[in-house]
């Protein structure tokens, strides 16, 4: 399911001329990072439905990136809540 939202979101950007141009991965990393900032902002406004619409635009950038890759994202997120079950309490001794 994950890897088919990849695909459609990487088509759809494409058809709206957002791959016209060879982007750095770092240039896609900010947007990215632009979106979470944006929900971050929707959040200390309290605008809830502003928050979740933003972190849909940071899901739908991730995916467009790894549609364009050709990365499988859905493979990778499974492994990964897996290992994640194994770690240790607040593993890295983080305090947040």
């Amino acid at each position: 399911m994950i890897n088919q939202l990849c695909k459609e979101a990487y088509k759809t950007a494409q058809s709206k001329g957002w791959h016209d141009e060879q982007m750095e991965t770092g240039t896609t990393l900010a947007l990215i990072h632009s979106e979470v900032s944006e929900a971050l902002e929707a959040d200390r406004k309290g605008d809830v439905e502003n928050l979740v619409e933003e972190l849909a635009d940071v899901c739908i950038r991730v995916f467009d990136f790894c549609g364009m890759n050709e990365y499988d994202l859905e493979h990778m997120i499974l492994k990964k809540m897996e290992k994640n079950k194994y770690r240790s309490y607040k593993h890295g001794g983080k305090n947040y």
